[in-house]
């Protein structure tokens, strides 16, 4: 009885230890992900942009996200990304979130890049996340090339923001709250 009691451990233990390890296995090729598409953003923000390699370079951080949405009156996209943080090398996977409200239509796939000006500025926006914006203009984009441009301020302290359209078409104004946290899952 009493081996057949030491075995159930045995195998109750070595089953939570393979979900562990496969959990960790999950966390890695998540990471990994993102990190390859946040990194495809960049070179693709570089090619459109090529001062921004120089601005990112001397930066002490900076954010890079892949969002994709859809608006009709009201909108909403959701993301991944990740800020960069130049002086410990470390990475704080993050995800984004972006509700709208005015005369506005398309939907797409959209790249965003923040350049810190300041290390406060990358710690505040990791900790805290918040942005709100508002204006108007039309965009397309295909394979990465974007053709107009939107009128408005992104608002993020001591930041520079930019974005490309990847896939898709908007045009019109609205006002929008967007908001960037930490992923629990893969810090």
């Amino acid at each position: 009885m009493k081996l057949l009691q030491l075995l159930t451990a045995a195998a109750i233990t070595l089953s939570l230890a393979a979900g562990s390890a496969f959990a960790q296995s999950e966390k890695a090729k998540k990471q990994a992900e993102v990190r390859k598409v946040a990194h495809s953003s960049l070179e693709r923000f570089y090619k459109a942009e090529p001062k921004l390699k120089a601005e990112v370079a001397k930066a002490p951080g900076y954010a890079v996200f892949t969002s994709y949405g859809f608006t009709f009156l009201l909108g909403g996209s959701g993301g991944k990304g990740i800020a960069h943080n130049a002086k410990t090398k470390h990475d704080t996977y993050m995800d984004m979130a972006q509700v709208s409200a005015g005369l506005q239509i398309g939907g797409g796939e959209y790249e965003t890049l923040i350049v810190f000006k300041t290390q406060q500025a990358l710690e505040n926006f990791i900790a805290k996340g918040w942005e709100f914006a508002g204006g108007g203009g039309a965009a397309a984009g295909a394979a990465g090339k974007t053709v107009g441009g939107a009128a408005g301020e992104q608002v993020i302290a001591d930041g520079l923001y930019y974005t490309l359209t990847k896939n898709g078409l908007q045009a019109g104004g609205a006002v929008a709250g967007t908001k960037y946290w930490k992923d629990k899952e893969l810090n």
